[in-house]
């Protein structure tokens, strides 16, 4: 949670990976096949045509962070809650829900941090992130009572 703390207090042109990109796929990878996707997030259309390669790239890192961290925080608050609340479907509600909390929280911080966008689609998809932690959990945990019998 100090990591995303910390990252949200970041600007835009400070957290950018722009440059790194340009150098690593300076010969534009994928470009083909990459060039018919299109798609609107936020109200800004997402397309090679629209941001250029670059930002194209950078825009699914960028979202891929989102998922991933919030996938890690889901899935740590739900097992550092097990064994505590001993219900797997309310520590995987309240895991989900702390998780979900927290990202609403960090897109108002986001707000408040000079260059920096607070979208709503943003909470959506670190919550699908965290959800699908607590659903893995919950696979996992009922695989192995499975097995048990």
């Amino acid at each position: 949670m100090a990591i995303l703390f910390y990252s949200s207090s970041q600007t835009y042109e400070q957290q950018s990976q722009v440059g790194v990109i340009q150098k690593l796929l300076s010969g534009e990878p994928f470009k083909e096949q990459l060039k018919n996707i299109s798609f609107i997030y936020a109200g800004d259309e997402v397309s090679i045509q629209a941001k250029g390669y670059v930002k194209f790239v950078e825009f699914f890192i960028r979202k891929g962070a989102h998922f991933g961290t919030y996938f890690i925080l889901g899935g740590s608050w739900f097992l550092g809650l097990l064994p505590r609340i001993k219900s797997v479907w309310l520590t995987g509600v309240i895991a989900w829900l702390a998780a979900t909390g927290y990202a609403g929280l960090d897109e108002f911080h986001q707000m408040m941090t000079g260059g920096r966008t607070p979208l709503f689609q943003d909470v959506m998809l670190d919550s699908a992130g965290a959800l699908t932690a607590v659903a893995l959990c919950l696979l996992i945990i009922g695989i192995k009572k499975l097995r048990k019998k």
